[in-house]
């Protein structure tokens, strides 16, 4: 495992190859390490990439023509060592190909590549899947990246709230004890673009939602003008969370969904699944401005 550095005037952004998962993202103006610490007594990682799947699925399984394969939650990808591409000191490349290993747990060919880039005061991740075999390939990907709150030393957990770019009327789909979603929605932002942080929003797991009508969340306080905002466009789903007590939020804009209760199993009729040809490519880019 290794780590690397891009940096411009404003940012330096360190990575490792381990999951191609940032691990700082420090602004030099506002002088603020926006990640979090990756404390191990709460949570232990930073920004996860979710691949091949996103969240559980029903018993850890699927299926996938007639063969039952087993995969953790979120996938392998955060547990693999990425090649490196140093294309310069502001854009660097993380490369994970197909393997006798993960075709044992997932039976197809492919690249997946993450590009992160530094422009001014924003961090842009594209992630690229590129189906190098011969069968239609289905996958999920997806952020899992932890932000510290309070994000500065004179405010408290309590100071600081979400704010969606539009007005949100939309229930949270509650995870049952084994992670999976539950059909049915229940009613959480009626009307507002706006939701107060305080840590027992997470006692009971994440907030998954789906279709939020907003492109970005901000991250901000009335105590200061320091915040951060994401925008996701073509994410269609949408999960933020934290370890219980813990200093940190998690964005995460998702291309998938952890399996339903009601799912049969099949990879191919997985809710969320995309589904690629053989030599196509994938493509979609989340990112962040830090202030």
């Amino acid at each position: 495992m290794s780590h690397y550095i891009i940096e411009n005037s404003v940012l330096k952004v360190e990575i490792s190859t381990k999951g191609a998962e940032l691990q700082s993202i420090y602004n030099k103006t506002t002088q603020l390490e926006y990640l979090w610490s990756g404390d191990a007594a709460f949570w232990g990682k930073k920004s996860p990439v979710l691949f091949p799947i996103v969240g559980g699925l029903k018993n850890n399984e699927y299926e996938y023509e007639g063969k039952k394969y087993t995969l953790p939650r979120h996938g392998f990808a955060r547990d693999n060592e990425f090649a490196v591409r140093q294309i310069n000191g502001t854009t660097i490349q993380f490369i994970l190909t197909s393997s006798a290993i993960t075709r044992a747990v997932y039976p197809f060919d492919f690249e997946f590549a993450i590009k992160y880039y530094i422009q001014e005061e924003k961090v842009y991740c594209t992630y690229k899947v590129i189906n190098t075999g011969s069968n239609t390939m289905y996958f999920s990907v997806g952020a899992h990246p932890a932000f510290a709150i309070p994000l500065t030393r004179d405010t408290h957990f309590n100071d600081w709230y979400l704010q969606f770019s539009k007005n949100e009327n939309c229930g949270i789909h509650p995870l049952t004890t084994d992670g999976l979603v539950k059909d049915d929605a229940a009613p959480y932002l009626n009307n507002t673009n706006t939701l107060p942080l305080n840590k027992a929003l997470f006692y009971n797991d994440a907030l998954v939602f789906k279709n939020l009508q907003s492109n970005t969340i901000s991250i901000l306080s009335a105590q200061n003008s320091n915040g951060l905002k994401m925008q996701f466009d073509g994410f269609p789903y949408y999960g933020i969370w934290s370890a219980k007590d813990a200093n940190f939020v998690c964005l995460e804009p998702w291309l998938g969904i952890a399996d339903t209760e009601t799912t049969n199993g099949k990879l191919e009729d997985k809710e969320g699944i995309i589904t690629l040809s053989a030599n196509s490519k994938f493509k979609a880019t989340w990112s962040l401005e830090l202030f």
